[in-house]
């Protein structure tokens, strides 16, 4: 099963809740993973299993970055608020190189999220129906 993995910053964590009850049937064909509190909260609002990871700030972006690395994550979908400075700026910086260096669609606001998650699930079927 693909792994799509979700991250967002504390200011747009409400919108990750909402694009993930927007395409909810789609991305109940992923295994879906997360960093800590968003994670939570997104499992909360939807029912969706999540496997959660460490909060941010704590490792949980590098966490998902050495999935990546290791080809376990086929997209990541990381609303980032670009308004604010984050102190674990450093660990977003090596997720957004690792998703590069391996080539990994890499969704950063709402609009290229449904772009990437609509390219995945085509992926998927395509898989599946060649199978």
């Amino acid at each position: 099963m693909s792994t799509i993995a979700l991250i967002a910053h504390d200011g747009k964590k409400d919108d990750i809740i909402r694009f993930v009850r927007e395409h909810q049937e789609m991305l109940a064909r992923f295994r879906l993973i997360a960093t800590g509190t968003t994670g939570e909260r997104v499992q909360q609002a939807t029912g969706l299993p999540v496997e959660r990871m460490l909060s941010g700030p704590y490792g949980g972006d590098a966490q998902i970055a050495a999935q990546v690395a290791q080809g376990q994550i086929a997209g990541v979908f990381f609303l980032v608020d670009p308004l604010y400075a984050h102190p674990h700026e450093p660990d977003i910086g090596s997720l957004l190189r690792i998703c590069n260096v391996y080539d990994i669609p890499l969704a950063t606001n709402e609009a290229s999220a449904r772009y990437v998650l609509a390219g995945l699930v085509a992926q998927l079927s395509y898989g599946e129906k060649g199978q």
